[in-house]
């Protein structure tokens, strides 16, 4: 087990302790390692006004996708969890799961088509792409929020707070909320993990000025490698850094939870 481990941690990190080599090397062409060491590719990155405009985009989609799970994640999720029984509940889990379940070229097709009409001339506009990217991360936000709600009980405290008299207002504020801040936390440093990645949807649906740091990354590859190498390192550690901290907000969510509901 502990060689199979390791082959796979080996197999996991070796391309990415190359891409960050590649970012450093002067030439890098033929040989399994690049040759020479400068900065220049970095600087390069910096100045670029393409990759500046990409960053500050997807800066802004994965804003603005977090702030729309909140807005639509968490009344569906509490639904899931409050209102719907039996075989109802089941198939809203089902149609909330679909996204994960449809390959991203489906749901962009299915995009193109729809919002490339008369009718709908919305393909390549900024919020039809922060709409996609709500279609693939909401998934986890509800599953997420639906599996706390029920590891946590949170009927039960609404049901106390309702005997006192307590008005859904009332509930939602002191009751629902606090309880699910550290979920709703650990969500959405998920939700922009997911979203600062995303490739496929985004490269099919995104506009000239609506493009994703990404969807210019592949641009970058058709060049020189050094600088493909320094852009696809910047992304992984924006990866790296929304993932890790949403793992540790997961563990101090699923350590919270424990603790109320014991």
């Amino acid at each position: 087990m502990a060689i199979i481990a390791i082959a796979y941690l080996i197999f996991l990190v070796a391309p990415m302790l190359l891409l960050a080599l590649g970012s450093f090397g002067e030439s890098w062409s033929g040989t399994l390692l690049p040759t020479g060491f400068t900065w220049r590719w970095y600087q390069e990155l910096a100045t670029d006004p393409s990759f500046r405009r990409a960053f500050v985009t997807s800066l802004q989609v994965v804003a603005t996708t977090c702030i729309l799970n909140l807005l639509i994640g968490l009344p569906l999720a509490y639904a899931i969890q409050a209102g719907a029984r039996g075989g109802v509940r089941v198939a809203a889990r089902i149609v909330t799961l679909l996204p994960v379940a449809a390959p991203e070229l489906v749901l962009a097709f299915g995009f193109i088509l729809v919002f490339s009409s008369d009718a709908l001339p919305w393909l390549g506009s900024f919020w039809l792409l922060a709409a996609g990217h709500l279609v693939l991360t909401l998934p986890y936000t509800v599953t997420a929020l639906v599996a706390d709600m029920e590891q946590l009980g949170l009927d039960h405290y609404e049901h106390a707070a309702a005997t006192l008299g307590a008005p859904f207002t009332a509930r939602l504020r002191d009751v629902t909320l606090p309880l699910l801040r550290p979920s709703l936390l650990s969500a959405m440093l998920t939700v922009a993990a997911l979203s600062i990645g995303e490739f496929q949807l985004s490269n099919l649906i995104s506009g000239f000025l609506s493009r994703t740091y990404p969807v210019v990354l592949l641009q970058a590859f058709y060049g020189a490698t050094g600088f493909a190498c320094a852009a696809t390192v910047v992304l992984l550690l924006l990866a790296a850094v929304a993932s890790l901290t949403s793992g540790l907000a997961a563990q101090f969510a699923g350590s919270l939870l424990s603790r109320r509901a014991t």
